[in-house]
């Protein structure tokens, strides 16, 4: 659904980094050298952003 405001393993803040990565990478940028320029080195962080899937659209096809 919506990325987390904090990582799930060591709790670092990363959802103000969401917006930059989702258009960097929309824009053509390696993912890996983003997540580089943000200063997300922990390998739990870097997971969140890499494998989260964006379902809010399709979430809000079920709702009343």
């Amino acid at each position: 659904m919506l990325i987390p405001v904090r990582c799930l393993t060591c709790g670092r803040p990363i959802s103000k980094y969401w917006e930059e990565f989702k258009k960097r990478v929309e824009d053509g940028e390696n993912p890996g050298k983003v997540l580089d320029d943000l200063g997300i080195k922990s390998y739990c962080c870097r997971a969140l952003f890499l494998t989260h899937q964006d379902t809010l659209k399709e979430s809000a096809k079920f709702l009343p």
